[in-house]
């Protein structure tokens, strides 16, 4: 018994050591292989004969060999069960393992969740009715922001913009979205929703509501702003305004627009959470994540996570710093170098050029100089008009006395004043170029300003803001501008911050706005690199209709779009004829005919007589001008002869001639306008 007791004990490790395979089952003294375990596999095929004997063993002998059988399959049983989780744990280096960031967290979980694709929710998703998104301005461009949110009988705008025109676009004073598409669905126009009060966002708002008369809602600043420009519209008091709070939700027929509250570099700015029959779409509108802002509110960070908890169909991003890697810094960073600048610039007079929207911007500066004992004077009707209106609503704290006219600026010393001024994109009639170019009336930049330009040039602005640095330079000024100091930092978000939004709300579908090509296509690819399926995101355009069920999201058609254009009063009457002839003249300049045919004979009775204007200077090219006359003359002449008498035949004929010959001579082409009176 002792000796089979001890073989038994014997055979235990063995069994232990046999990793990966299934253990040999114990055997009796007399060669009798034992029943295996219920918990484990039984061995295939009959019973082993060991040393010739199938006898049963014996009752007392039983008992210790199914202790030791037990002993030996547990150990085996809690080896393997050790290794299956060390080869499931991942290799860890020696030392203290590097924890990921919150950002990075969420995005390798949201990559998980997405790669895992489980078909029973796929194969769960229902037909809805269907919602559409039609960008109307935003797309491919910057500014002119304007989207068309329509599900069945009800549809409303988010924004309603204008952008600054083209170099070719001459003589032009803003650009506008087309309306036409509204105009025919009016019955369906539900109203406007504003997320923030930058132009690019309510600045064509006044040309739609000289039309449309609609309910509009925004933050309390976002219509305060609105308000100044239906005064200048002549349209107080003749269109409902609606304030709303963030997470308060406005309904739009079989729709709901909820508002959330995000970091801009204007306060009061929203994102939308559209509420549909489809599913939850997510406007974030123009936003950055400032965790330090100036107005002590950071983004509702946690309801973007509650609607992604919930689901979210739809994700329309914003793009404009889609390129741009890391994270947008805070607004106070700028206030850390405007205190080092006015500490340099103790004795100078000082004078800030930015955006008249900044009001946080603005805010600093009114810090900076109540804390060095400066007064603050504003220059520019749009840097005024919002001081104004950010003071009344109280957006901006300023002590009593800081601010001071800007036409009593001679009765304080240069070390005393700080002027606060639009003009940070170069553009011509704004107060900065005007004082660079000496044509201010209450400002003479000399040698003793200390100049900043708090912004950053807009793509395309870079030769008019060089140009006004270059001049301010001249006249003896010190000026800072763009990088010398951290003067200027975005308000839009970079890449960290846009995964940060993916990460939280998950979207099934995303639809970049906001921004070039170049933005829209980065932005694309970076939710695809944070596991989104290509065929789930739409780069669309101006005009096309973007329609989803819940199921599918594709482009479905085009509606009427463009850019009108307002040259002065005249919304619309500047077209591409119109540019066409303006560009014509500005580049070759304009010959005017003008000769008097005899009705009867259709002899030559008075000239031709040829006007040059912008083409050569008369004077020193009368050669080439009483050339050009015998060439008319010689025309109107072939005209006689021929019986040519209808006026627009003779018109193109001496058109067609003179052009002729003028680039022949000068490799010019001027516009020719020739003009024919009959008596």
């Amino acid at each position: 018994m002792a000796e089979n007791e001890k073989n038994q004990s014997a055979r235990a490790p063995a069994a232990k050591s046999g990793q990966g395979r299934a253990a040999r089952p114990a055997e009796n003294t007399n060669g009798i292989k034992q029943k295996a375990p219920a918990a484990q596999k039984r061995p295939s095929g009959t019973a082993q004969k060991q040393n010739g004997n199938k006898s049963q063993p014996q009752a007392g002998k039983k008992k210790p060999q199914e202790a030791a059988q037990k002993t030996a399959q547990a150990q085996k049983t809690e080896h393997t069960q050790k290794a299956s989780q060390k080869n499931q744990q991942p290799k860890q280096s020696r030392g203290r393992q590097k924890q990921p960031s919150p950002v990075a967290a969420q995005e390798l979980a949201l990559k998980q969740r997405r790669a895992q694709k489980p078909q029973k929710q796929q194969q769960n998703l229902v037909r809805k009715t269907p919602v559409r998104i039609i960008s109307l301005g935003g797309l491919n461009e910057i500014g002119k922001n304007m989207t068309v949110i329509e599900c069945a009988n009800d549809m409303f705008l988010i924004d309603c913009g204008l952008a600054f025109p083209d170099d070719d676009m001459l003589g032009v004073d803003i650009v506008i979205p087309d309306f036409t598409y509204i105009e025919r669905n009016i019955d369906k126009l539900r109203g406007v929703v504003l997320t923030h009060g930058h132009e690019d966002h309510i600045g064509a708002l006044p040309y739609f509501l000289a039309q449309f008369k609609v309910p509009v809602y925004g933050t309390r600043l976002t219509l305060g702003l609105v308000e100044g420009k239906l005064k200048e519209h002549n349209l107080v008091g003749k269109v409902q305004l609606n304030v709303v709070k963030p997470r308060q939700t406005v309904k739009m027929g079989c729709m709901s627009v909820e508002f959330i509250h995000v970091n801009h570099s204007i306060p009061d700015a929203c994102a939308l959470a559209v509420h549909t029959p489809a599913g939850v779409l997510i406007h974030t509108g123009d936003f950055k994540v400032d965790y330090t802002p100036i107005e002590n509110d950071i983004i509702d960070l946690p309801r973007f996570g509650e609607l992604g908890n919930k689901g979210v169909l739809l994700l329309l991003g914003e793009s404009t710093n889609a390129e741009r890697p890391g994270s947008t810094k805070s607004e106070r960073s700028v206030g850390n170098s405007f205190d080092t600048l006015f500490q340099q610039a103790a004795n100078h007079r000082i004078i800030i050029a930015t955006f008249a929207s900044n009001v946080h911007r603005v805010q600093q500066i009114m810090d900076a100089a109540q804390k060095y004992g400066k007064k603050v004077a504003v220059s520019g009707r749009s840097m005024v008009n919002v001081v104004t209106k950010a003071i009344e609503l109280g957006y901006l704290t300023v002590p009593k006395g800081l601010l001071v006219e800007i036409e009593n600026i001679r009765s304080y010393a240069d070390g005393q004043l700080v002027i606060v001024t639009t003009g940070s994109q170069g553009e011509p009639m704004s107060a900065l170029t005007r004082m660079a170019m000496g044509d201010h009336r209450q400002v003479t930049v000399t040698p003793n300003d200390f100049i900043i330009i708090s912004a950053n040039p807009i793509p395309g602005n870079e030769k008019l803001v060089g140009r006004v640095v270059n001049e301010l330079m001249k006249l003896g000024a010190k000026v800072i501008y763009e990088k010398m100091y951290e003067v200027h930092v975005s308000g839009h978000a970079c890449q960290d911050e846009l995964r940060l939004i993916h990460s939280l709300t998950r979207p099934r579908f995303f639809m970049p706005v906001h921004g070039e090509y170049k933005h829209l296509s980065k932005h694309a690819d970076l939710a695809v690199d944070m596991g989104m399926d290509r065929k789930n995101i739409i780069i669309s355009d101006i005009g096309k209709i973007v329609e989803t069920d819940g199921v599918d999201f594709k482009i479905v058609g085009t509606v009427p779009a463009g850019a009108v254009m307002v040259d002065g009063l005249g919304v619309g009457d500047v077209g591409s004829i119109v540019l066409r002839d303006r560009k014509h003249l500005a580049q070759d300049g304009l010959i005017v005919v003008v000769t008097t045919i005899d009705s009867a004979t259709g002899t030559v009775v008075a000239g031709p007589d040829i006007v040059s204007r912008g083409f050569v200077y008369v004077r020193e090219a009368e050669d080439l001008m009483n050339e050009a006359n015998k060439v008319v003359k010689k025309t109107l002449e072939s005209c006689t002869s021929g019986g040519v008498r209808e006026w627009g035949n003779i018109k193109q004929m001496v058109r067609d001639d003179l052009s002729r010959f003028l680039f022949n001579r000068t490799k010019r082409s001027p516009m020719i306008l020739p003009i024919i009176q009959e008596i």
